[in-house]
């Protein structure tokens, strides 16, 4: 007799779910913030939720961390100091430490449990927080940006969608914060959702960056795990144009080894549709 194949769910805004079949359950635990698993899937690798939403799978983790980290460190002329909030995985430190002239990566995440979990289970992403440039904070990125007396070069915001411990993530007062820490040319990326399902984040974070910084734009990226498949960033900048001032011939000369991101996709990410285009006001 077959045995029953078992399958872990995610069920997203009540209307769609994504189910990955699964091999074994390696993880579960609950911390003050939310609930923590990590499982062994049959096709996609080990697969890190948070409150039964997926935030890494090992097949395709490469994609989302890519385009996170390197259009920002791309743009940039020389980004030294680099802030990333949430991205307790590891996987955009370890993007953003590829860079040779990155001097010093600090990480603040919130919930101590997602970055311990994923040492252990996804070493894949989770390894680069062992790097000598790498420096881990567990604390509030909220407050962290507040408070802080250090600069960047470029803020990477990795969060989960708008609410629970993310929900100040959103907010006017962290992005005066965020701009206060930046440097001259600085940048900041931040997680937007999905253009279908939460084209209102995506709008409600245009709206409110745009009075704060004075280049704001919005960049897409196709993810296989993720509802929809199609997912976006905001981009804002104390100047630097992400198409305009990009120099293409910079990632080509880093030699880095990327999976997803190059020049071509750089300067087509920020293209969109006319249905984004019209929701935040282009």
């Amino acid at each position: 007799m077959t045995k029953k194949a078992v399958w872990v769910d995610e069920v997203y805004q009540g209307i769609v779910r994504t189910s990955f079949r699964l091999k074994k359950r390696l993880f579960k635990g609950k911390s003050p913030f939310q609930t923590v698993e990590v499982v062994e899937t049959a096709g996609h690798g080990r697969l890190l939720l948070i409150d039964g939403m997926t935030m890494v799978s090992e097949r395709d983790e490469f994609v989302y961390h890519e385009m996170i980290a390197h259009p920002a460190l791309f743009l940039h002329p020389k980004p030294r100091r680099v802030l990333v909030i949430g991205g307790g995985d590891g996987g955009t430190v370890r993007e953003v430490l590829k860079h040779r002239s990155v001097e010093r990566c600090v990480l603040v995440e919130i919930d101590g449990l997602v970055v311990s979990a994923s040492r252990k289970y996804i070493p894949q992403t989770a390894g680069a927080l062992s790097d000598k440039r790498a420096r881990v904070l567990i604390e509030d990125g909220v407050k962290f940006v507040a408070e802080t007396k250090e600069t960047f070069d470029v803020v990477i915001v990795d969060s989960t969608e708008p609410f629970g411990p993310a929900k100040e993530l959103f907010g006017p007062s962290f992005y005066k914060n965020v701009k206060r820490i930046l440097t001259e040319d600085g940048i900041v990326a931040s997680q937007a959702g999905s253009p279908f399902y939460e084209i209102t984040t995506i709008k409600n974070l245009f709206k409110i960056t745009k009075p704060i910084f004075p280049i704001v734009e919005v960049c897409l990226f196709n993810n296989l795990t993720y509802p929809g498949g199609l997912w976006a960033f905001t981009f804002a900048t104390k100047g630097l144009h992400p198409v305009k001032d990009f120099r293409p011939a910079r990632v080509k000369a880093s030699g880095l080894n990327l999976r997803w991101y190059n020049a071509e996709i750089h300067a087509g990410c920020f293209a969109l549709p006319n249905f984004l285009k019209k929701a935040i006001g282009r």
